[in-house]
C-alpha cells in the first residue's frame, strides 16, 4: 500500500468522436465547451471517469448527457496521455468513436450543450489534442471499414447501393469506381435485395438493399481487403 501511495495520481477522462452520415456527407458532432480553460470553444464530447464507473460506462454517460444519444455504436480507440495535453492538471483521456445515421437520431439530439454537426473536412479548430483524436479516429474508421461492415451503422435499415457508395467515398476521402464498387459490394453476400425502389433521384430508381445480419454474424470477414481493391 505504501508503494501505491508514492505513485503520482492522474485524472482520467473520456472523449467521444461521433461520426454521422446524412445520406450525402460524412459529418462530426461537436459541442461548445462549458468550462475553463477554452470555454465556449468547439470540443469533442468529454468528461471525467467517475470513481465507480468504467471508461465504457463513462463514455456512454457523457454521450447521453451532452447529446441525448444512447444505444449507438461506440468503440474504444486509444489513450491520450501527453503530460501537457490539459493545461490545468495531468489528465489521461480514453478516446472513443461512435457511428450513427444522422436522420435516425435527429429527434433524440438535445440542445443543452449546443451540439452541432459539421462536415468532416470543414470542421472548426478544436481544443487541446482533439484535432489529433479526430484524425486518429478517421484512420481507425477507414481500417475497420475495410475489415468489417461497421459502416452499416450509419445507414437506415434499407438503403441503396449509391448511398453506400457515397458513404465509402466519404469515409475514405477518395473517389471509387461505381461499377467496380457495386460488383465488389454485392459479391460479399451480405446484402439482401428488396423489391422496393428509391425513385427520388430518377424515374428508373435504385433498388433498396438491407444487411443480412445472419450472414454478417457468420462471416464478418467478408469485407476483408475490400477497400484497397476499390480505389481508382
Amino acid at each position: 500500500m505504501i508503494e501505491y501511495s508514492r505513485q503520482p495520481h492522474y485524472l482520467v477522462a473520456v472523449d467521444c468522436i461521433v461520426f454521422g452520415f446524412d445520406g450525402e456527407h460524412l459529418k462530426i458532432l461537436l459541442v461548445k465547451r462549458g468550462l475553463e480553460p477554452e470555454i465556449n470553444k468547439w470540443s469533442l464530447m468529454g468528461g471525467f471517469v467517475g470513481a465507480d464507473e468504467s471508461p465504457d460506462d463513462a463514455a456512454n454517460r457523457v454521450l447521453k448527457k451532452m447529446t441525448g444519444l444512447e444505444g449507438v455504436y461506440l468503440e474504444q480507440m486509444q489513450i491520450y496521455g501527453e503530460p501537457a495535453r490539459d493545461p490545468i492538471e495531468r489528465t489521461l483521456s480514453v478516446g472513443y468513436f461512435a457511428l450513427i445515421d444522422i436522420h435516425k437520431y435527429e429527434a433524440q439530439l438535445n440542445d443543452d450543450y449546443e451540439a452541432e454537426w459539421f462536415l468532416i473536412n470543414d470542421r472548426p479548430k478544436l481544443i487541446f489534442d482533439h484535432n489529433q483524436m479526430v484524425a486518429d479516429a478517421r484512420k481507425k474508421l477507414r481500417y475497420k471499414a475495410a475489415l468489417h461492415p461497421i459502416l452499416f451503422e450509419m445507414l437506415p435499415k434499407k438503403f441503396t447501393i449509391p448511398q453506400l457508395h457515397i458513404l465509402f467515398e466519404e469515409v475514405n476521402d477518395t473517389k471509387i469506381d461505381t461499377r467496380n464498387f457495386s460488383r465488389k459490394i454485392t459479391s460479399t453476400g451480405l446484402l439482401i435485395k428488396l423489391a422496393e425502389k428509391d425513385r427520388t433521384g430518377s424515374k428508373k430508381g435504385a433498388f433498396y438493399f438491407k444487411l443480412d445480419k445472419k450472414k454478417y454474424s457468420a462471416n464478418s470477414q467478408a469485407f476483408l481487403n475490400l477497400m484497397p481493391n476499390l480505389k481508382v
